[in-house]
């Protein structure tokens, strides 16, 4: 890796430490052994809504880390940090660091913004690091803001990149190799609470392909075939899974929200296993963090909420059914459910005050469901799993197999798949944290063979948006329950008694090397490998001009509004809002349809810009009624429209390599 990303990368983790480092105390007394690993995830979290608030109110982001290192000197006065503590933090530094690197070498290998939703991405990392104000602008529509989208993820990578003194395009490629990190720190934590050994099982889920991939694999597909198909393996539908999500790069909200899906999956186990051993202010922390977590969610990702919302709640009742018998009287037991659903409403209500998106339109029933060939190449490896793991109960209670004739019957045979080993791990009325890790998976895909959410993807794409974003967490869900059951099998089969002491020590360090090879042995690069953390470097190779004329705006000062050609979307078009995070009086028209329906009167904006570069009596009017400053002409505008603008009328501030850059007067 080149030495001038080196410091950046040392900054930006000595910031994630710092923030790790301060919160760590605060959580010894609830948490115990685990609270190192918890503080991780937190801190991030806290962070975020910190800087968030400051944002809202006007104030430098970077005030948000005088109470973290207020908090790291507190606890070093009181003799917190002994070497004995650091030592034993050292095994969570680790299962964050590895996977850090382990992503840091992917995107040095691809770091550029320049396919799939890239653009999209650092347009509005962009935006929030040039202005972080709440809610940030929309680069993309001139006079809006991003209250019609969930935004919160960029602005924790756009929050930790302005603390540091990382550049957005570096910054763009430090987000996932955090997240990654964050993730396996908050699944290998659940593997310590679920599993007596082999407690890193529960991080396979994020390394894991699903069976399509093996199926291109034995077919003889190319590399990149392999992972796009098998992504694409129920009809009209995207059904990624994370170490494809990772690879692909795409720092998008459905990506950005893993860690926190693990998190909270850690902290409902934690409370579920350990309430009773409690005091009422570690209860208090851990519902704090629970809503800290759930309340996040929509500001990462709203689609989280869907389903994190419900599973909060099964725990909660679990909770209270587990130390307080359902009884209203135990007011401790049912802690979970009366404090975390309002107080994650409350960590977050200016968000949703602010909120001003479309949303969904309604609930649909699926007329075409997944194929039982395509849905079993998704979750096959999981169903395999869990209905071994039912073969007990299904020998004793075969006639339970009933329940999933009524849905063959309906013309749904891939929800009677998932309703086999749903059915028999609900008569078991166990519910331990396994099994109801499992039961909320498996009602995830069995629902969403069911109903799905009216958007405006289409008639053929009906169900994409659906299938994709549910099935994220129903992977997370039936992933780790699956892959603790295989844990507790090794124990109780003896297998795991035959590795020999000294192979098993060796095994960690053997993955950890294996992890860290494995980008530079396989194709990461798609074909865009630049070798760098810039992402925007390549530009300086393909489109030098605007690289050059990017330069010279990244280093702009003022609040500006810019013209620029729109080509629609997943196009070169658009480039120059999202290299420098000023707002285009509009971009990708697409997205912005998605995200402003009808009333953002997409089509108009498209062809004012047009008339802007072609008729230029109405240039400057034009351009004055979005209140644009600057004019951008290069090369994908004068390939795009027929540029005639009133040069005479305009003060040219920027002429280099083919591109001019005009400034609008007021």
């Amino acid at each position: 890796m080149a030495i001038e990303f080196v410091i950046p990368v040392l900054f930006w983790l000595a910031v994630v430490k710092m923030l790790h480092l301060a919160v760590w105390p605060a959580l010894d007394r609830t948490l115990g052994s685990l609270a190192a690993a918890a503080a991780y995830p937190a801190s991030v979290l806290l962070f975020t809504l910190g800087t968030w608030y400051l944002g809202l109110s006007g104030l430098p982001i970077v005030l948000a880390l005088l109470p973290f290192a207020a908090a790291i000197a507190y606890a070093g006065a009181r003799g917190f940090f002994t070497r004995e503590r650091l030592r034993s933090a050292l095994t969570w530094d680790l299962a964050f660091l590895l996977p850090f690197l382990f992503m840091l070498e992917v995107r040095w290998i691809n770091p550029t913004i320049s396919y799939a939703e890239k653009f999209m991405d650092h347009a509005i990392l962009a935006s929030i690091m040039r202005m972080p104000a709440v809610p940030p602008l929309d680069p993309w529509y001139a006079g809006g803001t991003l209250d019609v989208y969930y935004y919160l993820g960029y602005w924790t990578g756009g929050a930790l990149g302005l603390v540091s003194g990382v550049p957005s395009t570096v910054t763009f490629n430090l987000i996932l190799p955090t997240v990654l990190g964050l993730s396996v720190v908050s699944l290998y934590a659940l593997g310590h609470l679920l599993l007596d050994r082999h407690r890193w099982l529960p991080v396979v889920a994020l390394f894991l392909p699903n069976p399509s991939a093996f199926y291109h694999i034995l077919i003889g597909d190319a590399w990149f075939d392999v992972l796009w198909g098998s992504t694409r393996t129920i009809e009209n539908t995207i059904n990624e899974y994370p170490i494809f999500s990772m690879l692909w790069g795409d720092v998008h909200p459905h990506v950005m929200s893993f860690f926190n899906q693990g998190f909270l999956l850690f902290l409902l186990v934690f409370a579920y296993l350990r309430w009773g051993e409690l005091s009422m202010r570690g209860r208090a922390i851990l519902c704090g963090l629970a809503a800290l977590s759930l309340g996040s969610m929509p500001g990462f990702n709203s689609w989280d909420v869907l389903v994190y919302a419900p599973v909060t709640l099964v725990f909660g009742l679990l909770i209270w059914w587990r130390y307080g018998n359902l009884r209203p009287d135990s007011r401790n037991s049912w802690m979970v459910l009366a404090t975390v659903p309002p107080l994650a409403i409350l960590t977050y209500l200016p968000f949703y005050l602010q909120l001003n998106s479309p949303g969904v339109a309604g609930v649909g029933t699926v007329p075409v469901p997944s194929a039982p060939v395509e849905f079993l190449l998704v979750h096959g490896f999981f169903l395999a799993v869990l209905v071994a793991y039912c073969a007990p109960d299904i020998r004793r209670r075969p006639y339970l197999l009933l329940a999933a004739v009524p849905f063959v019957l309906a013309g749904y045979p891939a929800a009677a798949i998932a309703a086999v080993p749903l059915v028999y791990l609900l008569a078991r009325r166990r519910f331990s944290a396994t099994d109801t890790l499992a039961i909320l998976g498996l009602t995830i895909v069995l629902v969403t063979e069911l109903i799905y959410l009216v958007d405006n993807m289409g008639e053929t794409y009906f169900r994409m948006n659906t299938v994709f974003k549910f099935y994220l967490p129903a992977w997370f869900l039936m992933g780790t329950a699956s892959l603790v059951v295989l844990g507790e099998w090794l124990r109780g089969t003896g297998i795991d008694r035959r590795i020999p002491e000294r192979m098993e020590k060796a095994l960690p360090a053997l993955a950890a090397v294996l992890l860290l090879v494995a980008p530079f042995a396989i194709n990461v690069d798609f074909g865009y490998g630049s070798r760098t953390l810039d992402g925007a470097a390549y530009l300086y190779g393909s489109h030098p001009g605007d690289a050059a004329a990017i330069a010279f705006l990244r280093g702009l000062p003022g609040d500006h509004v810019i013209i620029e050609a729109e080509g629609g979307d997943y196009t070169y078009y658009s480039r120059v809002s999202s290299f420098t995070g000023i707002p285009a009086v509009v971009g990708m028209p697409f997205h912005e349809y998605m995200w402003r329906g009808d009333e953002g009167r997409i089509g108009e904006r498209s062809a004012d810009v047009r008339a802007i570069y072609e008729q230029p009596t109405r240039t400057v009017d034009l351009a004055r009624a979005y209140n644009a400053t600057l004019l951008y002409v290069g090369a994908a505008e004068r390939e795009r429209y027929t540029v005639s603008i009133p040069t005479d009328a305009l003060e040219l501030i920027y002429d280099r390599e083919g591109v001019q850059i005009y400034q609008i007067p007021a």
